[in-house]
């Protein structure tokens, strides 16, 4: 692909995230059934990374455990089932969102999503001027930009009895946010979302504020938000004190950083402020728990969501 993500770059980031799943398992009280809900999980390697780690370290865990994706392409669903047929019905496939009690991950399905492209009351539309493609404008009232995103925080709260949602994705929480699509092709920039049709990847920056606000109104509450660094860093630092899940890493001593040269680099690339450290943020909602007991171990480092409340 045209983006380099977490996931990319080794097992170690679904060891850490399998970690904070456990956590979350065992703040609900150990329950059985269970659910992990992936969304966008492109070819399963997330999944694969998380059920690889939990069947072999944490093996009562894995026993509650149920793996639900939500998957519309019958394409990605068919590689996602080659690559987890290890792991028999423990993986469930879905096409649209069921209750569920446990934790929603995505990792960048929200900058995914279709966008509204709005300026000053009017809406950019895509029209035909002979054989090619421009824009048209209408005017428009009461969009939001990012409805599509708007209405998968209502149908995920609808769905989540009780539980978390954690986002990963890249973008800016307040006043900083800009509305600008980013279009890329092998590996750089265009100027237009004309470009290269078919081959080019579209996205826009997640505005977490107007996320979190929707997030409100249906009844879930901010357990956390934060960049990737400080996430990952409270994981590893809960759990190298011995919090209840193993370590995430077969070579891991007394210190929390991986020893195996390859694991280091892991680590490194997953938390420098120039790599993706920075690049990402991490958001958590909960519903039907208790987020003002302490917080989950990626989030004990922290900062407040003041500009959401």
């Amino acid at each position: 692909g045209d983006y380099f993500t977490n996931v990319a770059v080794g097992p170690l980031f679904g060891q850490l995230l399998a970690a904070q799943f456990s956590e979350i398992w065992e703040r609900l009280g150990k329950m059985n059934n269970f659910v992990i809900v992936e969304q966008g999980a492109h070819d399963g390697q997330f999944a694969w990374d998380v059920l690889e780690f939990v069947q072999k370290r944490l093996p009562e865990f894995f026993d509650a455990l149920r793996y639900r994706i939500l998957e519309p392409f019958p394409i990605l669903e068919e590689q996602q089932r080659r690559r987890l047929e290890a792991f028999g019905d423990k993986v469930q496939w879905r096409d649209s969102p069921e209750p569920f009690t446990g934790v929603h991950f995505s990792n960048e399905l929200l900058d995914a999503m279709p966008v509204h492209l709005i300026s000053d009351g009017t809406e950019k539309l895509v029209g035909l001027n002979g054989d090619n493609f421009v824009f048209v404008e209408r005017p428009v009232d009461k969009i939001r930009f990012n409805q599509a995103a708007l209405e998968w925080i209502d149908q995920i709260a609808a769905n989540l009895q009780r539980g978390y949602v954690i986002a990963i994705d890249y973008g800016f929480l307040g006043e900083e946010f800009e509305r600008n699509v980013q279009v890329r092709a092998q590996h750089r920039h265009l100027d237009s979302p004309f470009e290269q049709i078919g081959d080019a990847d579209i996205t826009m920056f997640v505005h977490w504020k107007s996320i979190v606000e929707r997030a409100q109104a249906n009844g879930l509450r901010v357990a956390g938000f934060t960049d990737q660094h400080h996430f990952l860093t409270g994981i590893i630092c809960q759990f190298d004190r011995g919090g209840s899940p193993e370590r995430p890493a077969g070579d891991w001593g007394q210190s929390p950083l991986p020893d195996s040269a390859k694991a280091k680099r892991e680590l490194q690339t997953l938390l420098h402020p120039e790599m993706l450290g920075r690049a990402f943020q991490v958001l958590a909602l909960a519903k039907n728990v208790n987020v003002e007991v302490p917080p989950l171990a990626g989030f004990e480092f922290a900062r407040q969501l003041d500009q959401s409340r």
